[in-house]
């Protein structure tokens, strides 16, 4: 049965996630920042346990968590650590509260972190900050239980081949909980299903596969073919297989294919994925509703649970 998947934020729902910046951050003394940091990562944590409830209660079974649950952890100037901040015990009791909910109704959460953490940079100090903040997002995963933090390949920086294996050699400097749950998504520009499946097949690397950035960024595989590849190595992990979907906000006739409509168009969904017991997160500008949508216009059931109806 095919779990459907929102991506971080919410349409409708009076769910909000808060942030800040560096500048408003440095302006305060550091106890005025670690206090106004745990008042925003509190209300992050309780948003996130509403935004699961809510994912629960439209039938959805899947959730990609917003990266900065705890804004500007990692951030070279007023990054902080967990236990640095007041009620860091209460704020991390809240997260557990969420890992709960998530396990009680068999929920899959997910990171996907920002374009600027990229392994395979031939620059030592954005390999650093990358690898940081993946153990941040690890962390987090940890907390919440998140099964999955999907990446991408970077850029390809002249020599797709030498990026990647910059990529394998910084992937291998991260700790193992970050390691076990990291997974490689094929991309619009440079990185297709094709250039990503040795390295996923060496690393036991599951492959996040992209439809919408497959059709933009072809490699001769047909969906089918793709899908099956994806598929594999999910399965060699003894995991569910996670795909992405969404349609372009321009058309296929249009220009400029890449950017994302508020809605999916049902025909833009590969009828491969049909019957497949696999999690699809819907990539819609519309959020909740363009996934409740496209759950009805497939037929598709609300998602109960594997052992309770799903």
């Amino acid at each position: 049965m095919l779990r459907f998947g929102l991506c971080c934020i919410f349409r409708e729902e009076p769910i909000r996630f808060r942030a800040t910046t560096a500048k408003a951050l440095l302006s305060l003394d550091r106890r005025a920042r670690l206090a106004k940091l745990s008042r925003l990562a509190m209300e992050n944590a309780s948003s996130l346990l509403a935004a699961l409830e809510a994912v629960r209660r439209l039938g959805f079974g899947a959730f990609r968590v917003l990266s900065p649950l705890l804004p500007r952890y990692t951030h070279p100037e007023v990054g902080y650590r967990l236990e640095d901040l007041p009620g860091g015990d209460a704020i991390t009791a809240k997260l557990r509260e969420a890992a709960a909910f998530r396990a009680l109704h068999d929920l899959r959460l997910s990171f996907h972190p920002d374009q600027f953490v990229v392994l395979s940079s031939p620059r030592p100090e954005v390999v650093e900050r990358s690898l940081a903040e993946l153990e941040y997002q690890g962390l987090m995963a940890e907390l919440v239980g998140a099964e999955t933090i999907t990446l991408h390949g970077g850029g390809g920086y002249g020599d797709k081949g030498q990026a990647l294996a910059r990529w394998r050699k910084h992937f291998a400097e991260l700790s193992p909980g970050v390691r076990g749950r990291l997974a490689l998504e094929n991309d619009d520009v440079t990185y297709t299903v094709r250039d990503l499946l040795p390295a996923c097949e060496a690393l036991g690397v599951p492959l996040v596969y992209d439809v919408h950035h497959h059709r933009c960024n072809p490699d001769g595989l047909s969906v089918a073919e793709a899908t099956a590849l994806a598929a594999a190595t999910w399965r060699e992990a003894g995991r569910e297989p996670w795909f992405h979907v969404s349609s372009p906000r321009n058309g296929w006739g249009g220009n400029a294919p890449k950017p994302h409509a508020d809605y999916l168009d049902p025909s833009d969904f590969p009828t491969e994925w049909l019957g497949l017991d696999a999690t699809v997160d819907v990539e819609a500008k519309a959020k909740e509703l363009a996934v409740a949508r496209l759950m009805k216009e497939l037929g598709a059931e609300p998602w109960m649970g594997k052992g309770r109806g799903g």
